[in-house]
């Protein structure tokens, strides 16, 4: 049985009283107080949010920095609880690349990223749910950009998130950008038999 994972999102401050302000004629609210909002075991749930909840867990502060989140900690946070949903695809680099991507015997995937990527950021649920759905037949990895420059240059990824599907050593296929899956299973399914 997968362990519960659960990570802090964002703190989040909930007012006391309820602000308002005027828009024409009418009172329109800015936020519900604590006090509407539906409650569950003492904890107040935020509405139209699944997989999110209101924690009053207390962490342990270390430093002068976290004292001022501690406060906001005390209030409440959101925390996003996941289960058995994240996939981890290896890295691949330069040392690595012969043995990985080109000596290999199925298709290889391959996304080009850099940890400042947003959109890169979004595809790796998503490339990561690929190589689960097509595990033996297709291999998923992910190359640093940043670490792994001279990789890059040889393929002329010059825009990132790039995905790269390989077939027996060769470049076959190209996507660029961040793309629905869809996209990528229609690529995808032209390689593997």
């Amino acid at each position: 049985m997968a362990a519960a994972a659960a990570a802090v999102v964002e703190s989040l401050a909930v007012p006391r009283r309820r602000p308002s302000f005027r828009m024409g004629s009418a009172n329109v609210s800015a936020m519900a107080p604590v006090s509407s909002l539906p409650r569950r075991g003492g904890t107040a749930l935020v509405p139209n949010f699944k997989g999110l909840r209101i924690t009053r867990h207390q962490w342990r502060v270390a430093s002068a920095a976290g004292a001022a989140r501690a406060k906001i900690a005390r209030r409440g946070m959101v925390v996003c609880e996941a289960q058995g949903t994240a996939v981890d695809v290896p890295d691949v680099t330069t040392s690595t690349w012969q043995s990985l991507v080109l000596d290999c015997k199925v298709p290889v995937l391959v996304e080009f990223w850099a940890p400042w990527c947003g959109p890169c950021r979004m595809m790796h649920p998503l490339i990561g749910k690929l190589a689960k759905a097509y595990e033996g037949k297709l291999k998923c990895l992910k190359l640093n950009t940043d670490e792994n420059k001279d990789i890059a240059t040889r393929y002329g990824i010059r825009s990132i998130p790039t995905i790269l599907i390989f077939k027996n050593g060769e470049k076959k296929d190209a996507v660029i950008g961040a793309v629905p899956e869809s996209t990528l299973v229609t690529c995808i399914e032209n390689y593997v038999r």
